[in-house]
């Protein structure tokens, strides 16, 4: 029986965490975390740097949550709270695990996968997420006061931009160029040296890679191959999933994606709700990649009307296709959707 693995920030949810508690905790925390996003997307994608992978972001901030009295409770009690899923998605996880082998895949950490957990009933033992522990480190004050200086510095920090084609430092803006240099410094200079720079050392955000390897897991658990996943996902952070499979020939589908998606999965759907997902795993359920390839063709997805009705109702009509020639202007389509569904800040994160 094939298996579906589904990306968490995009296909199930509208939020994303890490940002979401950057700006409520952090003064000018949304600036803060979008430059850091924006260096995440140089070194994984620009620089390819080694011993670096797409969703590091969230071990890069830790010790700035850390010096703004972010512990493991508030985590727990903000993602309870501000937890916001797509339409459809509940009803979506419950169906699916009843008929399929159901994993989730996140790079999110796990105290938001487990308030999901919580209210859809999915198991908490199919999901990969980064695992923090904030409480256990104890740094100084000074150390704290410095941390949020550094913080506010870089909110000050010119954004980066990242033209298309980009592979080397020097192709990037003179402002972004001393942007990544100050980065630089305080990540892997300033920080290192500190308490709470033991963050950067033990986290493993599931992102990049660990996403590839978290699909290899949950195959060793359910003894399929790669050529029996369906993969969902959205964003950098996908890819090297998205590689996997698509390798194998698998189903590999960039749900509301961005640049990065569109440019490593094999099929791209764009909808506003999390519904659409179980019309693509009933097909590839039934016919595998070929079938993804015949109703691509379509262009507008009817399977849908099949589902049973607690999913049918929230299953409106859906694009789907494949990947192809017209890249720029799916891209721009696909981000604008993107934006729409999960709002603008949210959206244009890499």
């Amino acid at each position: 029986m094939p298996q579906l693995n589904l990306d968490c920030e995009g296909p199930l949810t509208v939020n994303d965490n890490a940002f979401e508690l950057c700006a409520q905790f952090i003064p000018r925390g949304d600036r803060f975390f979008a430059l850091v996003s924006k260096y995440d997307d140089y070194l994984a994608d620009v620089e390819k740097r080694p011993g670096y992978k797409a969703g590091d972001t969230l071990k890069l901030i830790l010790p700035f949550l850390k010096a703004h009295g972010i512990t493991n409770e508030t985590i727990r009690e903000f993602s309870k709270k501000t937890l916001k899923v797509l339409r459809g998605a509940i009803e979506l996880l419950r169906f699916a695990s009843r008929n399929w082998p159901t994993f989730i895949i996140s790079t999110s950490y796990c105290p938001y996968l487990e308030a999901l957990c919580e209210i859809s009933g999915f198991p908490m033992e199919n999901v990969f997420c980064t695992r923090i522990d904030l409480d256990r480190l104890h740094p100084s004050e000074k150390e704290l006061r410095l941390l949020r200086d550094l913080a506010q510095e870089i909110a000050d920090l010119p954004m980066i931009e990242i033209p298309e084609g980009a592979s080397r430092l020097e192709d990037l803006p003179p402002e972004s160029r001393e942007t990544i240099r100050r980065l630089e410094e305080i990540f892997w200079k300033v920080i290192p040296g500190l308490e709470t720079g033991r963050f950067l050392e033990e986290t493993n955000p599931v992102g990049g890679r660990e996403k590839a390897r978290a699909v290899e897991e949950s195959l060793a658990r359910t003894g399929n191959t790669a050529e029996e996943v369906l993969y969902v996902g959205d964003s950098i952070t996908d890819v090297e999933a998205f590689e996997l499979v698509r390798k194998a020939r698998g189903g590999s589908v960039s749900f509301n994606g961005n640049r990065y998606a569109l440019r490593s999965a094999e099929f791209f759907a764009l909808a506003p709700q999390a519904a659409s997902i179980a019309c693509l795993m009933a097909v590839f359920d039934r016919d595998g990649r070929e079938g993804l390839l015949r109703e691509a063709e379509k262009g507008l997805f009817q399977a849908c009307k099949a589902l049973p009705e607690d999913l049918s109702l929230w299953a409106e009509e859906f694009r789907f296709g494949k990947v192809g020639d017209d890249f720029e202007a799916l891209v721009k389509e696909s981000e604008a959707f993107r934006r729409r569904v999960r709002g603008e800040a949210i959206g244009a994160l890499g």
